[in-house]
């Protein structure tokens, strides 16, 4: 495989529906670790890249492996999880470049990986929340792989933290001190909170980005942002679905109810994506053999 370096251990864990194995990727300053699950299913499918929470200065991948786990088996697609660069040591913009190499690496491996290139999806929870909404940006800007859903879980979308619900109305589990302590590590240069790629939010291009489900919680201060990016992209034409639990931001990712709803969203757009792709590549084949 291009540009990654496998471990030399056996694969984490094979079982009777998903093989899963760590690996190390090519990211923007430097080698990433990274985790792929994989369905015991034979053929080519569509691939999903998820960015874990930790509000940009902390999380791992095992902090993502519900979440990843459940999308793989449920959605029948192959999870990439990728533990993306974080602040302090890293501010932006290195966790979304990684992200965006995550995608690359994906793109370039995917016959090795038995992964559909063009049905892609991206997903990810709190700080990945972001990245997750980032991602489709910057790939439509650069004009690369293209991506055919997005999933935002409790994401932080706001660097300038004004549409923050109150946390003591809401009796949320994350307060705007912490908010505000996460974003000034990962964006230490004030001008670079109205970076489209750091705050989705104020972004003023959101026209042809991809079909997304944003879950957001009762009991959290991100939920005002999050419903007000959902509005965002409905007023530039976006398919959306918006999902709202009844419990705490922390919750959001291990909610099984919400899983469902994620595993259903990805598999009825990326597999509908790939039978697409697959029905232009038959008709392809047909009119050349005319």
């Amino acid at each position: 495989m291009s540009a990654s370096y496998r471990s030399l251990l056996p694969p984490v864990e094979i079982g009777d529906t998903l093989s899963i194995e760590n690996i190390t990727i090519q990211g923007f300053l430097g080698a990433i670790h990274a985790r792929i699950y994989r369905p015991t299913i034979v053929g080519y499918l569509p691939g999903v890249l998820y960015f874990h929470g930790g509000g940009f200065i902390g999380g791992t991948l095992d902090d993502a492996d519900i979440p990843a786990r459940h999308i793989a088996e449920h959605a029948s697609t192959v999870v990439l999880s990728v533990a993306y660069s974080l602040a302090p040591k890293h501010p932006f913009p290195a966790a979304p470049e990684d992200a965006y190499a995550a995608l690359i690496w994906l793109q370039e491996n995917s016959l090795s990986l038995k992964v559909n290139s063009k049905c892609i999806g991206v997903a990810g929870d709190d700080a990945g929340g972001n990245l997750a909404a980032t991602l489709p940006l910057i790939a439509r800007d650069r004009n690369a792989c293209a991506i055919s859903a997005q999933v935002l879980i409790g994401p932080m979308l706001d660097p300038s933290m004004t549409k923050l619900g109150d946390p003591f109305v809401l009796g949320s589990d994350i307060q705007p001190e912490t908010c505000a302590s996460c974003y000034s590590q990962y964006l230490p240069r004030t001008s670079e909170r109205l970076h489209p790629y750091a705050s989705p939010l104020d972004s003023r291009r959101l026209k042809g980005l991809p079909p997304a489900l944003i879950a957001t919680a009762q009991c959290d201060v991100l939920h005002k942002e999050a419903e007000q990016y959902a509005t965002a992209l409905i007023s530039a034409g976006v398919e959306i679905q918006v999902v709202r639990t009844i419990g705490n931001h922390a919750a959001l990712p291990r909610d099984p109810k919400l899983l469902r709803e994620i595993a259903d969203f990805l598999r009825r757009h990326l597999h509908r994506n790939c039978e697409s792709e697959m029905t232009r590549a038959l008709q392809a084949r047909y009119s050349k053999s005319l």
